[in-house]
């Protein structure tokens, strides 16, 4: 394994205004994309502002998916953290573009947890490094 992770962060403009404002619509959208990623669901916590405006958060086993929506400007901003490779967030990336209906996004995939990078600045030695050891001592020399 070369990193433990990845973080998309989107930039999705021209979004359905009415659905970005739609706090039981989004809430479920994303927990959707979670499932259609293959990614398994903890909890899932959104809030609606007054007068517009949804912030959520879905915890999956493999980290978590967020979104802030500014409906009066047709954006939403979105990170999808996964962490192994059970788990495929383009899927459900290309699955929230479609239903927040948004005709332009900007991406920037992110490598979170470099395994070099650990090795190379932690204070312990790490032979074999998975996103989700069952014991940690099995990974220590």
């Amino acid at each position: 394994m070369q990193q433990l992770g990845r973080h998309i962060l989107v930039e999705m403009y021209n979004c359905d205004k009415e659905i970005l404002n739609n706090h039981k619509l989004i809430e479920g959208y994303m927990n959707e994309a979670a499932e259609k990623s293959g990614a398994t669901i903890v909890q899932s916590v959104f809030h609606m502002f007054n007068p517009w405006g949804v912030s959520g958060a879905v915890i999956i086993q493999e980290s978590h998916l967020t979104i802030h929506t500014w409906p009066e400007y047709g954006y939403a901003a979105i990170d999808l953290f996964t962490c192994g490779d059970s788990v495929d967030p383009w899927i459900g990336l290309d699955y929230l573009k479609t239903m927040l209906k948004s005709n332009k996004i900007e991406i920037k995939d992110i490598i979170r947890g470099e395994t070099s990078k650990i090795r190379y600045f932690s204070n312990e030695r790490f032979q074999n490094m998975h996103f989700k050891p069952i014991n940690l001592e099995e990974n220590n020399d």
